[in-house]
């Protein structure tokens, strides 16, 4: 069975060809300009592969209600010229075939749940944290939505001590984008989270923000695993200072067996980058 999985982010979309067992057999990058441009070169690798199903993985925010009729269009998003596209239609003209379609998040954390980190578990989480913050959150095996999909990247945080930086957000400045997404750190430090690595008071300060996020997940829904991925999470110095923040937000308020070992508890993604392009294959499986 040949499957089409799409990731499409902000400055890059990935294009792929695999199966039903998450194997990529083949894989490209498009960059993300303009909808016109950028779906010319996707449908084109796409057209002539014999795929059966495509996923997406979409940024957003998107319409991922089925009875809505802007169902499969991005909506509100800040990347200009990509407010109200419809992504679902155009590839469903273009191909033929059913569309899978959710965030780019979502996806990521079904790439996790299936092949990655996360198998066999029915209560999960998955953040990205990079270009932009978002969440995909299961419950009792199934993808956490209500009217619409999880946003957990614009909720709200209080301010580390002495943080005087302004807020990166164009909608809200200082919530939890606004203030640790991988734009943000660059504006508030000077430089890329990469070339920051020695900077101890960098760190201390994305993990405060990120603790903070996770603590309230927590609270609400109980995970059995978080899994945190994208850019910045490459920092592997992050994992220890947020295990460790979490500890002293939560004071021990709460306490189950699955967080008691917390260096297993919170995590990093295991699939090289490939959780969202796989997970998009699963969005694919579904739709057929």
């Amino acid at each position: 069975m040949i499957i089409g999985a799409l990731e499409m982010g902000g400055t890059k979309m990935v294009c792929a060809v695999g199966d039903e067992n998450g194997n990529i057999y083949d894989k490209i990058t498009v960059p993300t300009t303009n909808p016109k441009e950028t779906f010319k070169e996707v449908i084109g690798y796409f057209t002539g592969k014999g795929i059966c199903a495509l996923g997406i993985g979409s940024f957003g925010p998107i319409d991922t209600n089925k009875g809505s009729k802007t169902y499969g269009y991005i909506t509100s998003t800040p990347k200009e010229g990509w407010t109200d596209c419809n992504v679902v239609g155009t590839f469903m003209e273009a191909l033929n075939v059913p569309i899978g379609f959710d965030t780019d998040v979502n996806a990521a954390l079904l790439g996790e749940v299936y092949y990655g980190g996360a198998i066999g578990l029915q209560n999960v989480a998955y953040y990205t944290i990079g270009t932009g913050i978002g969440a995909g959150i299961m419950c009792g095996g199934r993808l956490l939505c209500g009217v619409s999909h999880t946003e957990a990247g614009h909720v709200l945080v209080r301010r580390y001590p002495g943080d005087t930086y302004a807020g990166k957000c164009p909608f809200h400045k200082d919530c939890f984008e606004g203030m640790a997404s991988g734009p943000a750190i660059h504006e508030r430090w000077g430089a890329p989270a990469d070339e920051l690595s020695d900077r101890n008071e960098v760190w201390e300060t994305e993990a405060f923000y990120i603790a903070q996020c996770l603590v309230n997940l927590i609270l609400i829904a109980s995970p059995q695993r978080i899994i945190l991925g994208g850019g910045v999470m490459h920092q592997m110095q992050l994992f220890p200072l947020i295990r460790q923040q979490v500890k002293e937000m939560m004071t021990g308020y709460v306490k189950y067996k699955e967080s008691d070992d917390i260096d297993t508890f919170i995590v990093p993604s295991q699939l090289n980058d490939e959780q969202g392009i796989k997970g998009a294959l699963r969005l694919a499986l579904d739709a057929l």
